[in-house]
C-alpha cells in the first residue's frame, strides 16, 4: 500500500499534488499538450485564413466559432480524462505513459464532454442565481470527472456520487480552487502584460486600430496554450487526489486497495470501484 493512501490534510494534498506534478512533469504536460495542440492549430489556421479581419457575425465566423468550441470541449475532455487516469496510476504506485493514459479513455471523450457540459450548465445557472448557489454546486461536483472516469458513471450518477464524497470537506476544496485560480491568474498576467505593453507602444502615434495586429492574434492563443500546459494539470491532479482522499476517509479505500494488492500479483493494482 502506498504511504499516501491515508487521510491527508489540505497542506498534504497540495504537497502531494505538486510532488506528483514535478515527478511526472513530462507525462502531465504531454497529456495536456497533445489535444490542446489540435485546438491551437485550428485557432492559428483561422488567423491565417482571415488575418487582421474585424470580428463579425457572418455565417462563416459563427460556424468557425462553433467548431472552435467543439474542439475546445474535446481537448478539455480528453486531457482531463487522461490526466485522471494518469494520476490514478502514479498515485497508486504504478507507472504509465501519455499514450496509455489516452488509450484508457478511448471512445469516452464525447461522453466526458457531455458530462462537462451538463456540469457547466448547472454551475452556470447557479452563478446566475446570486453567485452563491454556483459556488456551492462547483464544490459539490468538484470530483464529478474523476468519478465519471474511474467509476464509469453517467452525468446524474457522477454528480450525485461527487456530492456524497465531498460532503463535509468542501472548505478545503474551495481553498484548492482559490489557490489554483490565483496561480493561473499570475501565469496569465506574466505573458499578457508584456503583450499589451508592446501593443500600446506600437499603437502610439499610429492611426486608431480597428483590428488587432496579426502578431497579437497569434500571441494570445500561443500564450494561453503554454499557460494551460504548465498550470492546467494541477487542478485535475488535486481534485483526483481529493477523490481518493475522500474514499479513504469515508470508504476505507486504503484497506480495499491493500487487500486487492495482496490478492493480485506483486505490483499489480485493481481499478477503483465504488461501494
Amino acid at each position: 500500500m502506498t504511504t499516501s493512501l491515508r487521510p491527508l490534510s489540505l497542506g498534504e494534498l497540495l504537497d502531494r499534488s505538486f510532488f506528483l506534478y514535478r515527478k511526472n512533469f513530462a507525462l502531465f504536460v504531454g497529456i495536456i499538450a497533445l489535444p490542446h495542440l489540435v485546438l491551437l492549430a485550428f485557432q492559428l489556421a483561422g488567423i491565417a485564413i482571415h488575418p487582421g479581419t474585424r470580428a463579425s457575425f457572418t455565417a462563416a465566423s459563427v460556424v468557425w466559432s462553433l467548431l472552435t468550441l467543439v474542439i475546445y470541449l474535446g481537448a478539455v475532455a480528453a486531457s482531463q480524462g487522461a490526466t485522471v487516469m494518469a494520476v490514478s496510476k502514479v498515485h497508486l504506485g504504478n507507472t504509465t505513459s501519455v499514450s496509455e493514459s489516452f488509450a484508457s479513455i478511448k471512445g469516452r471523450i464525447l461522453y466526458l464532454a457531455l458530462i462537462m457540459i451538463g456540469v457547466g450548465i448547472g454551475i452556470g445557472v447557479g452563478f446566475v442565481l446570486l453567485i452563491v448557489p454556483g459556488i456551492i454546486l462547483a464544490l459539490m461536483w468538484a470530483v464529478t470527472i474523476p468519478v465519471a472516469v474511474l467509476e464509469d458513471k453517467g452525468l446524474r450518477d457522477s454528480t450525485s456520487r461527487s456530492a456524497e464524497l465531498t460532503k463535509g470537506n468542501r472548505g478545503r476544496i474551495f481553498m484548492i480552487y482559490f489557490l489554483y485560480f490565483v496561480l493561473i491568474y499570475i501565469v496569465y498576467v506574466l505573458w499578457e502584460v508584456p503583450i499589451l505593453i508592446a501593443l500600446g507602444v506600437f499603437a502610439r502615434g499610429a492611426r486608431p486600430m480597428t483590428v488587432m495586429p496579426v502578431w497579437t492574434q497569434i500571441a494570445f492563443p500561443v500564450g494561453a496554450f503554454l499557460s494551460q500546459c504548465l498550470v492546467g494539470p494541477l487542478i485535475t491532479i488535486s481534485l483526483s487526489l481529493v477523490y481518493y482522499d475522500q474514499r479513504v476517509r469515508k470508504e476505507a479505500f486504503d484497506l480495499q486497495h491493500m487487500m486487492s494488492t495482496l490478492d493480485g500479483a506483486p505490483g499489480e493494482t485493481t481499478a477503483p470501484s465504488a461501494i
